[in-house]
């Protein structure tokens, strides 16, 4: 066969046709279904596959943080168990209102002990807070530096929180001697109505 031929090859009669060019057809017809399938459905599910092998990759490290997480269950529920005997205990190192007063002598008291001269003792406004409440103290004291040492050890020692801030020491220009002040805070807990308790 050669090429002036196909030129007289009829569409309708394939059947007729030479071998070899009936062969080209049915390697084109093949070749065209193959690539419409490709087209239509194979090409699709390969990005749908691709889709589903990321969120397999997502859920393979999602499980594993989980199981983690599941295989330290105890040990989290144990960690829990303790920080809520923790914060309890913390809760109770905060003074209610009434303990209050009972701080502030505590504090003066222990100024006093360590030898030093009180100028300014003034409690402040509660300041109300998430669950708190702070007590600010303007605190004024004369003596050297081991008794301000030792008064602010005094302090920490307490069995209530207190904290010290805007610690300001200075020599008074008249008579020598040294002043400190500071912002002492002590805390109060409020109970779930913001209340005191």
């Amino acid at each position: 066969m050669d090429l002036s031929e196909l030129n007289d090859l009829d569409l309708g009669n394939i059947a007729n046709w030479p071998l070899p060019a009936r062969i080209v057809m049915v390697v084109m017809i093949f070749a065209a279904v193959l690539g419409l399938g490709y087209w239509l459905d194979i090409k699709d599910q390969g990005i749908r596959l691709e889709t589903v092998e990321k969120k397999e990759i997502e859920l393979r490290q999602t499980f594993e943080v989980k199981a983690k997480k599941a295989a330290n269950l105890v040990a989290y529920e144990q960690q829990l168990e303790e920080i809520k005997e923790s914060f309890g205990a913390m809760l109770r190192q905060l003074p209610n209102k009434t303990e209050v007063a009972e701080l502030l002598v505590d504090i003066s008291q222990t100024g006093l002990a360590s030898g030093l001269e009180f100028e300014l003792f003034k409690p402040q406004n509660e300041i109300p807070k998430e669950f708190y409440a702070e007590l600010p103290i303007s605190i004024k004291v004369k003596g050297n530096y081991h008794e301000f040492g030792n008064f602010i050890s005094g302090v920490a020692a307490l069995p209530r929180i207190v904290t010290v801030h805007n610690v300001n020491i200075s020599r008074d220009k008249n008579s020598g001697e040294l002043a400190m002040n500071i912002l002492a805070k002590t805390y109060r807990y409020l109970d779930e109505e913001g209340g005191a308790q």
